[in-house]
């Protein structure tokens, strides 16, 4: 058995195999290489036979979505370390080493992610997770590399090894131990956001969770539910309210989610001026389901200590008010 187990969620994405999968293929000689397959209508698991015989193939009962449909599928995989793997990413030559390396010289790191450009434009960081996460008070996700709509320029000044607070699905390298002492992927959450949450779990249990800028893949992003999809929206904006329940400190719980309330109607507005409409019913949805979904996640919270999770007290504040689009000028020291 290899030390580590490339894995790819599919859904009806068989061109997408025919495009990246033999980058995985390729550079990937380190890992044993599965494909999840999330009960395809598509020719996708005629094409990983006839076309990638050395790919595993698990095929799944139904359409269970990112969270539900990786917890499914990894059920049967053993290796120790493993590289869950948008299908619409192309990776690069040494890849896996790097991350290996940590792992094996890290007990405590749990959690890794790599650089992540964009494939259309591959001198730019890519909006999914770029060169790490990070999250601020009111629990808005942004990365270095990328914060809301501003994408920088891949100029080497990412190319470190540093502690982050998540790390991007698209390319998620977990522990196999640590991913089942955490239960895996929150299913509620059907898709986006689950990575966040199970990065804040990782982070509550003490592990460690590291950006590596020594491995780099290109992401297309938005193949499977594109950026403007409004059904995205309403999964963010549900997902994320369903995570700030389950993982803030009980001291901090009342006042952030009411804030938060406000600052996602203020969110609504804006789209309402932009004349997205479909846009701002998502987000009225969205809270109606967060508030139908609210007395199973209070049951879901554990006993959390009070640790700082966040490095800015407001990223809307930091870019919308005082105009600064780029990570470095708001943390000067990184």
């Amino acid at each position: 058995m290899k030390k580590i187990a490339v894995v790819i969620l599919n859904w009806n994405g068989v061109s997408l195999l025919k495009q990246f999968l033999p980058s995985v293929i390729q550079y990937s000689d380190e890992a044993s290489i599965y494909v999840i397959d999330n009960n395809s209508t598509d020719d996708s698991i005629n094409t990983l036979k006839e076309g990638f015989p050395s790919v595993n193939i698990i095929e799944n009962s139904g359409n269970f979505g990112f969270a539900k449909g990786y917890n499914e599928g990894l059920k049967t995989i053993k290796e120790p370390y493993l590289a869950l793997v948008n299908s619409d990413i192309e990776v690069t030559e040494n890849w896996l080493q790097p991350i290996i390396d940590i792992f094996d010289a890290e007990p405590k790191t749990a959690i890794i992610q790599p650089k992540i450009l964009d494939f259309k434009n591959k001198t730019h960081f890519e909006y999914a997770g770029a060169a790490g996460g990070f999250i601020d008070k009111y629990g808005f996700p942004f990365c270095r590399g990328r914060i809301f709509e501003t994408l920088e320029k891949d100029n080497n000044q990412y190319n470190d090894v540093i502690n982050i607070f998540w790390a991007s699905g698209a390319c998620f390298f977990i522990k196999s131990d640590i991913y089942k002492e955490l239960n895996g992927f929150d299913e509620d959450f059907f898709a986006h956001q689950e990575e966040i949450d199970l990065c804040w779990r990782a982070l509550n249990n003490n592990h460690i969770i590291k950006y590596c800028g020594l491995s780099t893949v290109y992401h297309v992003g938005g193949a499977t539910l594109s950026i403007q999809n409004p059904k995205k929206t309403y999964l963010n904006f549900r997902n994320s309210l369903c995570m700030l329940t389950k993982n803030l400190p009980k001291n901090k719980l009342f006042i952030i989610l009411f804030i938060r309330l406000i600052l996602d109607g203020i969110a609504g507005i804006r789209f309402l001026l932009q004349g997205k409409f479909t846009h701002v019913l998502a987000i009225i949805k969205a809270h109606f389901s967060f508030y139908r979904m609210l007395p199973k996640y209070i049951k879901k919270r554990r006993s959390i200590k009070n640790k700082e999770y966040y490095i800015t007290n407001s990223i809307i504040y930091q870019y919308f008010i005082l105009k600064k689009h780029f990570f470095k000028e708001i943390f000067n020291n990184n």
